[in-house]
């Protein structure tokens, strides 16, 4: 079975430097335990913190998009990486809470910023009937990377929090270097023509496509509760007395079983409505994050960690499935975009709720996190039946290439 020849060589610098930025890009991870632990913040302010992060998430989304259609993908990754790697060394020199907010929002904004160049450079370079293992080696690599990030992270935020930052600058600049020396620019040059003159619609047409926004906002309630893991699970973790490489074992070992599990979801879910398995992996994240209040050491955190990763591994190719078939073939980029909005949004709600949610509630917050869990999952089996017929009408009228309205 072909699985890594056969793409193009540009494809693979595009994914080595993906994989080297997802490796060094640890900061995210332990910014909450950082701000805590050794700039001794409550975790509601902590929260707000790194919710800006989030909120920069968000702009760096629109804005990556935007630049990477004016300026070109490899001038958008350029200045997102270099900028990156800027802010990471100004987080390891200040220790003013004031400037750590506002370079966390900044970083934000940079580590968000080359998502839509990356995808629209894979797409360019990528022949169609390529692109589908082209995307699930990306998300392979995703993973792979998270599981070194991880143990990398729990390793250095031991000895210091300064190096940590540190060495997430270096990996960020070689991934800078790399796209400087391999990587070419590969917008289409007849793209911007083609855009304005052939294109109808805009982003309101998805904004206002019921069908389509029903399921993003379905999608932003099982975000939130995946990003428990990033933003909120350290500080449980910590609160019961476990070091911060504890941590980074948890989400190391769930990178690694989705690297290696992912391989077989397909097979096991093919035959199932796309609604239905999206209801059980909601309902698998949510019991694996409830299952966190009755965690108080390493095995505990590992046995929650194994059942919210079997739901995030079933979720991933419905997830895209349905996102495709939604989408008007005219106006693709412009649903992604809108979906994209996804997960810096969640970025900001996970730990500004989050944060709080723990502070006060204590172990009744990972019981909310598996009631979303569970409203997500009963939401997708209701508007299933009305997204099938709208699939399938949207499929019959390309078929006699009848337009229809978002």
């Amino acid at each position: 079975m072909r699985i890594f020849g056969g793409l193009p060589r540009m494809y693979w610098y595009l994914w080595t430097g993906m994989l080297i930025n997802r490796v060094g890009g640890f900061v995210a991870l332990v910014l909450s335990l950082y701000l805590t632990a050794d700039r001794g913040l409550t975790p509601s302010v902590a929260g707000l913190v790194v919710g800006g992060y989030g909120i920069g998430g968000i702009a760096g989304v629109l804005l990556g998009g935007v630049l990477a259609d004016l300026w070109g993908r490899r001038p958008t990754l350029l200045v997102a990486h270099f900028g990156a790697a800027v802010l990471l060394v100004g987080l390891a020199l200040t220790d003013r809470i004031a400037a750590i907010a506002v370079l966390a929002a900044l970083l934000g904004l940079m580590h968000s910023m080359p998502g839509p160049a990356f995808v629209a450079a894979i797409v360019d370079v990528t022949p169609a009937d390529d692109r589908s293992r082209a995307f699930n080696l990306q998300f392979w690599a995703f993973n792979l990377g998270m599981a070194v990030a991880s143990l990398v992270a729990g390793a250095l935020a031991e000895v210091s929090f300064t190096l940590l930052f540190s060495v997430d600058a270096a990996g960020t600049l070689i991934t800078a270097l790399l796209i400087l020396w391999k990587v070419r620019e590969t917008r289409p040059e007849h793209h911007a023509r083609h855009e304005t003159a052939a294109t109808p619609g805009g982003l309101h047409t998805a904004l206002t496509d019921p069908a389509f926004m029903l399921f993003v906002g379905l999608s932003l309630l099982l975000a939130v509760v995946t990003l428990q893991t990033s933003t909120i699970l350290p500080l449980a973790i910590n609160a019961d007395g476990l070091r911060p490489s504890a941590y980074g074992s948890v989400v190391a070992y769930a990178g690694l079983l989705i690297v290696v599990g992912q391989l077989f979801v397909p097979k096991l879910i093919g035959r199932w409505r796309k609604g239905t398995a999206l209801a059980v992996a909601n309902v698998l994240l949510g019991l694996g994050f409830a299952y966190v209040a009755l965690a108080d050491n390493l095995y505990g955190y590992l046995i929650a960690a194994s059942i919210w990763t079997v739901g995030s591994m079933i979720a991933a190719p419905p997830n895209a499935a349905v996102i495709a078939e939604l989408s008007p073939e005219a106006l693709r980029g412009r649903y992604q975009s809108v979906f994209y909005l996804v997960f810096p949004a969640a970025s900001f709600i996970a730990p500004a709720a989050g944060g709080a949610s723990l502070e006060h509630l204590g172990n009744w917050h990972w019981a909310i996190c598996g009631a979303l869990g569970l409203a997500a999952a009963a939401g997708h089996l209701l508007i299933q039946p009305a997204r099938e017929r709208r699939v399938a009408k949207q499929r019959a009228a390309e078929r006699f290439e009848v337009p229809i309205a978002g």
